[in-house]
């Protein structure tokens, strides 16, 4: 067996006068089951998550004690269109998106901690 005989396979021929291949239902159906399998797997509770998270910005009021994406956690001292000012300590304020809020701590969690 020479080496070019190894490297390229040689070529069957087709039966004369077979069924031709064409598109069954089986085609069709697996890629239907496979978009519908991805949507309740990964699309629609990553829709749930959002609309939770919206629902938390919108209830977020002055005093609530948050902790953002970062991992920074402070009081709410005040809420803008966009923006909400943090109090991370005494005197020291930061302004975050109010999509970097990533939680509202239940009340009295900041004084515990220290």
């Amino acid at each position: 067996m020479n080496l070019l005989a190894f490297l390229i396979p040689a070529a069957h021929a087709q039966a004369a006068g077979g069924q031709p291949q064409g598109m069954g239902l089986t085609t069709l159906l697996f890629p239907i089951i496979l978009i519908a399998i991805m949507y309740f797997l990964m699309i629609r509770p990553q829709m749930k998550r959002q609309k939770e998270h919206k629902a938390m910005l919108d209830k977020i009021k002055v005093g609530d004690e948050v902790l953002t994406n970062g991992g920074i956690a402070g009081v709410v001292t005040k809420i803008g269109d966009n923006f909400v000012t943090v109090e991370v300590a005494d005197n020291v304020n930061i302004r975050v998106q109010k999509g970097a809020v990533g939680n509202v701590l239940p009340a009295g969690t900041l004084k515990s901690a220290v």
